[in-house]
């Protein structure tokens, strides 16, 4: 992720930018059927709370998740008998997205074991921190280095594409020329938002399929996809990886035929993702026909939920039915790994970033029972980054049995022969221009691409399917003896693990989009 929904500290990505920007698993089977009718994405109430319940703490959301005999109607007299307004609801996963300022909110609703089995409060104070998976700040590309690669492209190469050396890595380049990509998927990038405006994405923007789902419902308003006005670049960066159009302008992306849609799930002035707005985001993408979504960033405000945790338990619950109603809809979800150098299949991490809207309070947690969102969650591809040395990045997080496979992610220590020699990702960015980010934000769009390319050869493939292909077709990557840390400095590789075929740096291996359309 680059630094927007980082794993790393203080970073919402999970992408790395240069400076560096934003880059930012128990299964859960269970998911109850309701008796009430399907209810369209983003039903809302406006039921006014009730008029004996306190209402003297701070305005909370919450996730209130349903069991499997209860009834929507009866949860939502609850949730309004308790003190709260009903945001919206999802009956096809029975989940309730309600506001609250009654401190007991969720203790009461709890206690109605007939007809919930979590409830949580999504955030536990006003937000002041950004969190992605990218890696320090952009870099914005120079008129200079521009001209560089202008100056050496071949013919068939868009002008900057001599400094794309992920795209070669893993093939991009080559698969090209067999196949870009099919006009019947589209990649959702769940996200800070993108500017469809951009002369490199325009082409392959897909309105009808972007939303702004910030706060749990649905904005599809002309133009509720992009950006803010102060907001990051990191969804737009990751949307070129993705899909930047052959054009003759710019860049290339990693699908360059298929479509893209926007999400934007990133509360305004923070970048903070939380838990009501990112399930709207995959029921979004469920409901719109969207075969693969990209997620490069972490759930706040929690880097890691515990499920001991009462209200950590009903966002890991909530999140999961999405993700799992999504993918039984057909969507395939690609996640970054996280920025954080630390090993997720550890005995125990230490976190001390959460809560990241407010004072964060030091924990050791086991990365078993307190899963990084979406990241860690079953059916989700968990993706680590490398370099152009093919070594795993200083900042990717990795865990052997966690991560599925890696990506480019970029790092500033493995510098490429390249025009501009930056071993950083070069991609599109609001306004028009280019820059470079680092992260596994960046990575998860490479395999996003892959996975995009794989749906458009094998157009009935179902996303367990490619997923499996995505696995088979890596190019298998060993333990490296040595890798750079953080200062530049070489150091032993003695983290890596590896068994079943699998490292821990590397998963399956290194994706391979050539391999994906043959």
């Amino acid at each position: 992720m680059d630094q927007l929904g980082s794993r790393a500290p203080k970073k919402r990505s999970r992408a790395l930018a240069v400076p560096v920007g934003l880059a930012l698993t128990a299964s859960l089977a269970f998911l109850p059927v309701v008796s009430a009718s399907a209810a369209p994405l983003g039903t809302t109430a406006d039921a006014a709370p009730a008029s004996k319940a306190d209402t003297s703490g701070p305005k909370l959301s919450y996730v209130a998740n349903l069991n499997a005999y209860a009834t929507m109607k009866a949860a939502k007299k609850a949730v309004e008998r308790a003190g709260g307004t009903v945001v919206t609801a999802y009956e096809q996963i029975g989940v309730v997205v309600a506001h609250s300022q009654n401190p007991d909110f969720a203790e009461q609703l709890r206690a109605q074991r007939g007809l919930f089995v979590s409830v949580g409060a999504t955030r536990t104070a006003p937000m002041t921190a950004a969190r992605t998976t990218d890696e320090g700040a952009t870099q914005q590309l120079s008129a200079a280095d521009a001209a560089k690669a202008a100056a050496v492209a071949q013919e068939g190469q868009e002008p900057l594409e001599p400094n794309q050396w992920d795209l070669r890595t893993i093939k991009a380049d080559k698969a090209h020329k067999i196949n870009d990509g099919s006009r019947n998927v589209t990649v959702g990038i769940i996200d800070t938002g993108v500017d469809d405006t951009h002369p490199d994405l325009a082409p392959n923007f897909s309105k009808s399929q972007s939303a702004n789902c910030v706060g749990g419902v649905a904005d599809t308003t002309e133009g509720a996809w992009r950006p803010y006005a102060d907001g990051s670049d990191h969804g737009t960066h990751v949307a070129g990886t993705i899909g930047a159009a052959r054009n003759g302008i710019g860049v290339s992306g990693v699908a360059p035929g298929v479509k893209i849609a926007a999400i934007k799930v990133s509360e305004p002035g923070t970048s903070l993702f939380y838990t009501e707005s990112v399930v709207c985001g995959f029921m979004f993408a469920a409901e719109k026909g969207i075969e693969v979504t990209n997620n490069s960033y972490y759930v706040d405000p929690w880097l890691f939920n515990c499920k001991t945790d009462d209200d950590q338990k009903a966002l890991v619950e909530a999140i999961g039915r999405a993700t799992k109603y999504a993918e039984r809809k057909g969507t395939l979800h690609i996640a970054s790994a996280g920025n954080s150098d630390q090993d997720l299949a550890a005995d125990s991490l230490v976190d001390d970033t959460s809560p990241d809207d407010a004072t964060p309070v030091p924990r050791t947690i086991d990365p078993k029972v307190c899963l990084d969102l979406p990241t860690q969650l079953p059916g989700v591809v968990t993706v680590s980054a490398t370099g152009d040395k093919g070594l795993r990045s200083y900042y990717s997080s990795y865990g052997l049995g966690v991560v599925d496979v890696a990506a480019p992610g970029g790092d500033k220590w493995q510098v490429p022969d390249t025009p501009d020699a930056n071993g950083r990702v070069l991609s599109t960015v609001p306004g028009g221009g280019y820059g470079y980010k680092q992260g596994t934000s960046m990575a998860a769009p490479h395999v996003a691409g892959v996975a995009a390319l794989l749906k458009s050869a094998h157009p009935s493939a179902t996303p367990s399917q490619l997923q499996a292909m995505l696995k088979a077709q890596s190019t298998k990557a060993a333990c490296p003896t040595q890798i750079y840390d953080a200062a530049g400095t070489l150091i032993d590789a003695t983290t890596c693990a590896s068994k079943w075929g699998q490292t821990g740096y590397y998963g399956y291996g290194v994706i391979d989009a050539l391999k994906a359309v043959k």
